[in-house]
């Protein structure tokens, strides 16, 4: 069978500051829907592009990859509940019909509400993004105007059809932490974010972030063979600024490909773009300077981090190439 995958399309810049809460990495999941015939809508939320393969069928029809509902035969529109693994404020949203093209929606809308105790009944919905029109196999990117915490979606397809993936852009709303308290500031649902990196041959250094341990290979950063003097690197956004106490950089599943060092630079900087962090970061200094690693396998560091002030971005240094599947940067807050 031929697989095609979808076409990357470049985030707006406005975009790329933010983290998509609809991951189903970051624990977003389908509450309900009013249909899902032809595709689970729990594909929506997949972090890997949607892709088609040609020739695949199930006993429901023509397999894709994405939410797609059965043809309306009476007056109405599907929906579809969402529940956001962390609650956040929204900038931004993507309704992708990647591959849907003669049964793409009309038209989508969204509504959104904070529930954190999941008590959807007594809900107040706000509509985000007005009643919009939608073309086949296309990214749709729309500018949200909101300042208040979300914990639900409900997008709604008018009448039926299907959506590749939907990405929610926005910043994650952590509760308020006690003082001194120990968390995972590079975790993705923390808000921890990629602000750039030097090769994603193998694999995006996004999963670096992810919950859990990687399931293989595939589910880290790993980039290609190096020819040319250097190393490889990412620089991380921190979700929030804090006193780092222990590190983690986990090798799992990588064994014959994983970093022969690693270290890390760090600083604490207020309003600074992406593009500015990038040329500046290699003159950081150094949070945790070069430590051996071996093939798949937890390496903690306490005693060998340098200890400074709040720093609230860290550039991961891989020492040549090769791959690393998670990184976890425990702070005080």
């Amino acid at each position: 069978m031929t697989v095609h995958h979808a076409k990357v399309v470049e985030l707006p810049s406005h975009f790329q500051k933010l983290i998509n809460l609809a991951d189903a990495k970051m624990g977003t999941s389908i509450v309900s829907c009013s249909d899902q015939f032809f595709a689970q809508a729990d594909r929506m939320l997949q972090s890997h592009p949607a892709q088609f393969i040609e020739g695949k069928y199930d006993d429901h029809g023509k397999w894709m990859d994405g939410w797609e509902t059965r043809r309306k035969r009476e007056a109405g529109y599907d929906w579809c509940v969402i529940k956001l693994g962390v609650a956040g404020v929204i900038s931004g949203v993507d309704i992708d019909t990647s591959f849907f093209t003669g049964n793409y929606p009309a038209s989508a809308s969204l509504e959104a509400c904070y529930a954190p105790d999941d008590q959807l009944e007594n809900a107040t919905w706000t509509e985000i993004l007005v009643n919009s029109e939608l073309q086949p196999d296309h990214h749709h990117f729309f500018d949200i105007e909101a300042d208040q915490p979300i914990t639900h979606l409900r997008l709604n397809i008018f009448p039926d059809g299907g959506v590749a993936r939907l990405r929610i852009y926005g910043q994650v709303v952590l509760p308020a932490q006690t003082a001194g308290t120990l968390i995972d500031v590079a975790a993705m649902q923390n808000g921890g974010r990629i602000v750039g990196y030097s090769d994603a041959h193998f694999g995006h250094p996004n999963n670096l972030l992810s919950p859990g341990r990687g399931v293989n290979m595939g589910d880290g950063w790993e980039t290609k063979r190096r020819r040319a003097p250097g190393y490889d690197w990412c620089i991380i956004a921190l979700g929030q600024a804090g006193h780092v106490e222990k590190i983690e950089i986990d090798t799992a599943h990588f064994k014959g490909n994983f970093p022969a060092f690693a270290s890390i630079q760090a600083i604490y900087a207020e309003d600074a773009t992406d593009a500015q962090l990038i040329p500046q970061s290699m003159f950081w200094p150094y949070l945790l300077n070069d430590q051996p690693l071996t093939m798949d396998h937890i390496h903690e560091f306490v005693a060998d981090i340098q200890k400074t002030a709040k720093v609230n971005y860290i550039r991961l240094n891989m020492i040549p190439d090769g791959g690393i599947s998670r990184i976890r940067v425990w702070a005080t807050v």
